[in-house]
């Protein structure tokens, strides 16, 4: 799911600030933007937000804004003159006739504020952590508003394909005697030349109908359906769970599709409903990628 979520906290050392773009993904994938000075807190932030968020394409960006007591900002004297010394003999290897740009060595990473080898500090830790279970917060309720609206869109196409699974049920009693009198032309056909039974004949024909029955498929269509509902009324991870519920459904979608050819307009009537079935299970679990 997507979402969005901004902290700040100041503390007597600086200023941090911490932003998470979610969006949405099979699995969690974090991507961390942060000073190389906070460097040694990303397995810890990782953790925090491992136990909360399950699924997404997480961007974190983390900044820590040192506060200077004096008033004035420090000047990373070696960084500056690292930086003139490779300039000039950048100029002397190419020849070129330029001055070094100093807002632009201002600008870089670290050339003004304090040191990244400064310790952080425990207090500093904590504030970092604390800012980061915040963010996870506010982004998590913004995913919930989004996972409820959702979850809602997937309730109703779940209700449209048990309405498909009524009518396919109301036209398997019509087609079931047409495929029994299908099976028993197309055998009398094929043993005209051979004496067979009719009673035996007939036992025959009606047990291959039966193995082309779509009657357990539809019961467990409905059954699959009301246990998504169940799923998405309850609470705790059900992405993957939900992800496995939809194959299952996608199957007998399928198996649905297998058995009904070759019953003429009823049949086809019947693949119509599956096939729309089939779309409804899909756009389902289209959406059931995203959930977590």
């Amino acid at each position: 799911m997507t979402g969005f979520a901004r902290v700040r906290r100041t503390i007597k050392q600086g200023e941090i600030i911490m932003s998470l773009k979610s969006v949405n993904h099979r699995g969690l994938d974090l991507h961390f933007h942060m000073p190389p000075e906070l460097d040694a807190l990303e397995n810890d932030i990782r953790g925090a937000v491992k136990s909360r968020v399950a699924r997404g394409h997480l961007q974190i960006h983390l900044s820590f804004n040192r506060t200077v007591a004096s008033g004035s900002v420090p000047l990373n004297r070696p960084l500056l003159d690292a930086y003139m010394r490779a300039f000039a003999e950048a100029s002397d290897l190419y020849r070129l006739d330029s001055k070094p740009d100093l807002n632009a060595a201002l600008r870089i990473p670290g050339m003004l504020g304090i040191g990244t080898d400064e310790e952080l500090g425990e207090d500093i830790a904590k504030a970092v952590l604390e800012v980061t279970a915040e963010a996870v917060t506010v982004l998590n309720v913004f995913r919930e508003r989004e996972g409820a609206a959702m979850a809602q869109e997937m309730r109703e196409r779940s209700r449209r394909v048990c309405d498909l699974v009524a009518r396919m049920e109301e036209i398997r009693a019509g087609a079931l005697p047409a495929f029994h009198k299908r099976l028993r032309d197309k055998l009398a056909d094929l043993l005209q030349s051979v004496n067979v039974d009719p009673q035996r004949l007939a036992q025959e024909a009606a047990l291959l109908a039966d193995r082309s029955d779509i009657a357990e498929e539809l019961v467990r269509l409905r059954t699959h359906a009301a246990h998504l509902d169940g799923m998405l009324a309850g609470d705790g991870e059900i992405g993957k769970r939900l992800d496995f519920l939809l194959q299952e459904m996608n199957r007998e979608s399928n198996t649905v599709l297998s058995k009904t050819g070759g019953l003429g307009d009823l049949g086809l009537t019947i693949t119509d409903l599956a096939l729309a079935a089939k779309s409804e299970i899909d756009k389902i679990r289209e959406q059931g990628l995203n959930l977590e």
